[in-house]
């Protein structure tokens, strides 16, 4: 086991920018896209990674790392296996949190908010965009399903890629996007001695209001 003081001394002092509720956009989703922007341009292995945490009815979490694969004003897309265990807890709970965590540049954001399909159509048009064994692969998966060996998902994956040689491949009917619909958006920017920079944008009565958050 790793000594738990090595544990402990791991630290990282932030110190290359600063954010004030003056300096940010009235409108989150473009502040959000000025902030998406400078992560790609950072050149971030995958700037879309996200967290997305969910919940049963009952308020057990859980959380697990993929990809935004879209945004605007209407919200922040992603896509799943509905029967998944984070498809079924949104299907559920249609409450959910999204995190951005961003270090290399010393930034991160939080979403909260309430999540909602997209149409079939949206879903099979970003399904057919995917590549070919991606696709196939989300035909050979019940995601999150108990299996005995890495054999069982091998065997599933060759008897679609059968099925589907030289045919246009369908889109699962248990496949497709989310999309959470933010109440709250929150910025972080990383600064020294622990004294990091946390403006909040908070939806009430239809109009954003901005407030800065003790680190």
């Amino acid at each position: 086991m790793i000594d738990k003081k090595i544990i402990e001394d791991l630290r990282r002092n932030y110190k290359l920018k600063s954010l004030d509720q003056k300096d940010v956009l009235e409108n989150p989703f473009e502040q959000f896209s000025v902030w998406f922007e400078e992560a790609m341009h950072s050149k971030l292995p995958e700037p879309n990674a996200l967290i997305l945490a969910t919940a049963t009815k009952e308020g057990i979490p859980s959380v697990r790392a993929l990809l935004l694969k879209g945004f605007d004003e209407k919200g922040f897309i992603f896509y799943t296996n509905y029967e998944s265990r984070k498809g079924k807890e949104l299907a559920e709970n249609k409450n959910a949190s999204i995190l951005f965590f961003w270090p290399e540049i010393e930034r991160q954001i939080r979403l909260e908010g309430t999540v909602e399909k997209i149409s079939k159509i949206e879903s099979k048009r970003y399904f057919d965009t995917r590549p070919y064994k991606s696709r196939i692969g989300a035909w050979a998966s019940n995601q999150s399903e108990v299996i005995g060996s890495r054999f069982v998902i091998v065997k599933k994956f060759l008897k679609y890629f059968i099925k589907f040689h030289s045919k246009e491949i369908p889109l699962p009917p248990y496949w497709g996007g989310f999309i959470l619909i933010p109440d709250t958006f929150e910025f972080w920017q990383g600064r020294a001695n622990r004294l990091h920079d946390r403006v909040r944008y908070k939806l009430a009565d239809g109009k954003w209001k901005i407030e800065r958050l003790s680190p």
